[in-house]
């Protein structure tokens, strides 16, 4: 027995209309990548299997001023005890050697009077190391080894407490700390700017001290294969910036807007909107410069991972003019707004520059039409708030003349039955 033949004709069955479809193109999903540079700066790197662990000795101060604070204090703390008590046992010992913890000897000329123990002895090194001096024990000319051990003990604390203090110095007076008021947006967009699509960050110092001859460099990293099947996990690519081809520095009195031009040469150059979704790319952001108020060189990073690039989106002004002053709205730093945008890569605009026309002439009759809406909209409101006045009184008149002598419309049949008279 045969089948029986659909009354739908087969091109318009389910079959043939998925066939018929257009399918979009089917990108890779993007493999979640570790940050080689977090959002704060740090690295994101941990070093493994350090067979010559003796390299971070030969640089004491440096490995100190590395530590964390916890360790720095306790460090701190052990080499000042340890040089008291060493020299405790010093004078201990000159003592002991003299015949000074004789009870016996009452009239005798000590080498260091009133030292008669061990905790005398830890008092009267305290006291010579720090340069208290209470008065009660004092050296006398009694005995050469105890003047050596004064100008021993005198030229060790010199050079523990240069260390140490500088230490101390340089871990407060870090770099890094003046690098906690330099900001970044949250987010980079892309837009187009001088008909050309850029890519954009935000910079800015929160402090009236100025950052001297500031430089802003950008690298994207990301993982490439060569041709010769190389695999190079961090590939950094220098990316350059409008501020560095026009001047060596900027001038970051306020919030700027850092912009590269994505051409020919720029690794985003045949990314598109969807390709930069799905890559797993990494744009690094590094501000130098010199603090105005210690001379010490600072450097701010911050990066940014293809979910914190924003297509079709441009940075708020934040800087207004406010009673002759200027003045920066904060609030707004990392603010953007959607702008008119293609959604292709740079190459294909340089291939085919109707796309960037057709878009803006796109974008320019929409904001037309919703200009028109908004001047309707007011115009309409404005009418009914001018006759809402007025037209009140007429309308309750009406009202009540109409509940009084209702209007009630008799037809009567015309000549012909070509019209209708209505009678009131």
């Amino acid at each position: 027995m045969l089948a029986r033949k659909s009354i739908i004709p087969e091109e318009f069955g389910l079959p043939g209309l998925v066939s018929r479809m257009p399918r979009k193109p089917v990108f890779r999903d993007r493999v979640n990548k570790a940050r080689f540079i977090a959002k704060n700066g740090s690295c994101n790197l941990a070093h493994k299997n350090i067979r010559e662990q003796g390299r971070f000795l030969q640089d004491v101060f440096t490995t100190l001023v590395d530590l964390k604070w916890r360790f720095t204090l306790v460090i701190f703390t052990t080499t000042f005890v340890s040089s008291w008590l060493l020299f405790a046992m010093s004078w201990w010992l000159v003592a002991f050697a003299h015949g000074d913890l004789d009870p016996g000897r009452l009239g005798a000329v000590h080498c260091v009077t009133h030292v008669k123990s061990f905790a005398s002895a830890f008092l009267f090194s305290i006291e010579v190391q720090v340069t208290i001096g209470f008065g009660g024990r004092m050296i006398t000319e009694q005995c050469p080894a105890a003047i050596t051990v004064l100008i021993l003990q005198n030229i060790v604390g010199l050079i523990i407490n240069a260390v140490m203090l500088g230490c101390i110095f340089m871990k407060t007076a870090q770099s890094n700390r003046r690098a906690e008021t330099l900001i970044f947006s949250r987010h980079a967009v892309i837009a187009v700017r001088n008909n050309r699509l850029c890519f954009m960050i935000r910079i800015g110092d929160l402090r009236k001290s100025m950052i001297i001859g500031a430089t802003v460099r950008l690298q994207v990293v990301r993982k490439t294969t060569t041709p010769e099947g190389e695999v190079i996990p961090i590939h950094q690519i220098d990316v350059q910036t409008e501020s560095a081809v026009a001047s060596n520095s900027l001038f970051l009195l306020a919030p700027l807007i850092i912009c590269h031009v994505i051409d020919r040469n720029s690794p985003l150059y045949e990314l598109s909107a969807m390709e930069l979704q799905c890559s797993d790319l990494e744009v690094i952001v590094i501000l130098e410069g010199v603090v105005e108020t210690t001379g010490i060189t600072t450097q701010a990073r911050t990066s940014y991972v293809s979910e914190e690039i924003q297509w079709g989106h441009r940075f708020v002004p934040i800087v207004t003019e406010e009673e002759g002053v200027y003045s920066v709205d904060y609030s707004k730093f990392g603010n953007t707004v959607r702008v008119a945008t293609p959604p292709c890569s740079a190459r294909e605009l340089d291939e085919k520059p109707s796309i960037l026309i057709q878009t803006l002439q796109k974008s320019e009759l929409s904001h037309q039409n919703s200009l028109r809406k908004r001047n309707s909209m007011r115009r309409n409101n404005s009418m009914r708030k001018g006759g809402s006045g007025g037209s009140s009184s007429g309308s309750l008149r009406r009202n009540n003349s109409a509940m009084l002598s209702p209007k009630v419309q008799f037809f009567t049949p015309a000549e012909g039955g070509q019209s209708v008279n209505a009678v009131t």
